[in-house]
């Protein structure tokens, strides 16, 4: 069976075609800058990578890219093929926690939840009804980011605000990546071979959230209302004192939307080190930039306090502490920075191993700690995109 996974973004369509339940990729793909003269997209089959560029209006246009590339490298014969359309969608508020097909009831939900997230959702709705145009006999599932998250005990997702701002608005954490956290807590069950597995989740790419598994469900998490909380990420500044945006708009002059602007996207490594990849932060670490060496200390200092956050939580009965997404599976030295800052909680790592390990070296996942750390630590690359197909083809075949 042949399911298609997508990833609208506001310009952009990411893609992939699995033959199921093989979970076998049969072509994979994006489309950029939908809506602007410079559109282009790039395609990937049979090991080969291709390019091609031209105007596409708009998402419509874009999922009929998507369709004639499918047609034109064989990967179906006939759309008949397709049996379903799995969907990333942000924000599924507290009515969704789980994936679900998609209906007429569940587009006005998504449109209704667009405040929670402005700058994903319209493109997740053009992405969907595109495809529904296209596909019109065709299931769609929606996976949403926050449904992972939907076990955190009440206590743990309240803010210490006035309460009526929950009832009434439905300010509280929401939690984010959560697609990525299920496919993480899902194969570590596999792996320690029990369903209440104690973890916690480091997802630590461009965008940066760790996950706090307690009995193999969702207890904590870092982001909050939006994705802008938690951790210091690649442009975005993770937790501040609140009272520095109001300080800001009084002495720059900007509004609230200016000031939102720059802590989503003018924050994080780029507003310390003036750079967002933490690669190329860590080249300028090396020739001795004092900014990218201050900017890399205040990235792993952060990581680590959430860890021992976490380690509090589970009571000190962690299974595993995973390492996941860009920045963890391949950085090695990021790696050590953190396991470092763990050695009061008896961790302690393998630094042979760990220098083994990254996607684009032969060896892509495995446990860096020493056979005397108290805490395993575990290199896993995360599959959000097979996550999105598996749940899409259990609805449908269900």
């Amino acid at each position: 069976m042949k399911i298609l996974c997508v990833n609208a973004g506001s310009s952009s369509l990411k893609f992939q075609v699995y033959e199921m339940p093989e979970e076998k990729v049969l072509i994979s793909g994006y489309i950029e800058k939908i809506g602007q003269e410079d559109c282009f997209w790039n395609i990937k089959i049979n090991g080969e990578k291709i390019k091609s560029e031209k105007y596409l209006k708009d998402h419509t246009q874009a999922v009929q890219v998507l369709i004639d590339e499918l047609l034109k490298n064989n990967v179906v014969s006939s759309l008949d093929e397709i049996k379903g359309v799995g969907h990333r969608v942000l924000h599924g508020g507290e009515k969704y926690s789980d994936s679900v097909l998609i209906t007429d009831e569940v587009i006005k939900d998504i449109e209704n939840l667009t405040k929670l997230g402005p700058l994903h959702h319209p493109g997740n709705l053009a992405g969907i009804r595109a495809m529904k145009k296209a596909l019109p006999n065709v299931p769609n599932v929606a996976v949403f980011d926050t449904a992972f998250h939907q076990t955190m005990p009440k206590h743990n997702y309240i803010y210490p605000v006035p309460y009526e701002w929950y009832t009434k608005y439905g300010v509280r954490k929401y939690g984010f990546h959560g697609t990525s956290h299920k496919y993480i807590t899902s194969e570590m069950k596999k792996r320690l071979n029990k369903e209440d597995v104690n973890l916690i989740i480091c997802h630590v790419g461009s965008g940066a959230s760790i996950a706090c598994v307690k009995d193999g469900k969702c207890y904590d998490t870092t982001m909050g209302l939006t994705p802008l909380d938690g951790l210091m990420m690649g442009t975005r500044s993770g937790s501040i004192d609140p009272s520095i945006l109001k300080f800001v708009m009084q002495e720059s002059g900007k509004n609230i939307d200016e000031i939102t602007d720059d802590l989503n996207k003018n924050s994080g490594f780029a507003g310390i080190a003036g750079i967002a990849d933490c690669r190329d932060v860590e080249k300028l670490a090396s020739e001795d930039n004092e900014n990218a060496i201050l900017a890399l200390r205040m990235y792993a200092d952060r990581i680590a306090k959430y860890i021992a956050d976490y380690y509090i939580e589970l009571e000190g009965k962690v299974d595993s502490i995973v390492f996941t997404a860009g920045v963890l599976e391949n950085g090695s030295e990021m790696r050590k920075m953190i396991i470092d800052r763990l050695s009061p909680l008896g961790i302690t790592l393998n630094e042979e191993m760990n220098d083994k390990i990254a996607s684009f070296k032969e060896i892509h996942e495995g446990i860096i700690t020493d056979p005397y750390s108290k805490i395993n630590v575990m290199v896993l690359p995360t599959d959000e995109e097979v996550m999105i197909v598996k749940d899409t083809f259990n609805i449908i075949i269900n």
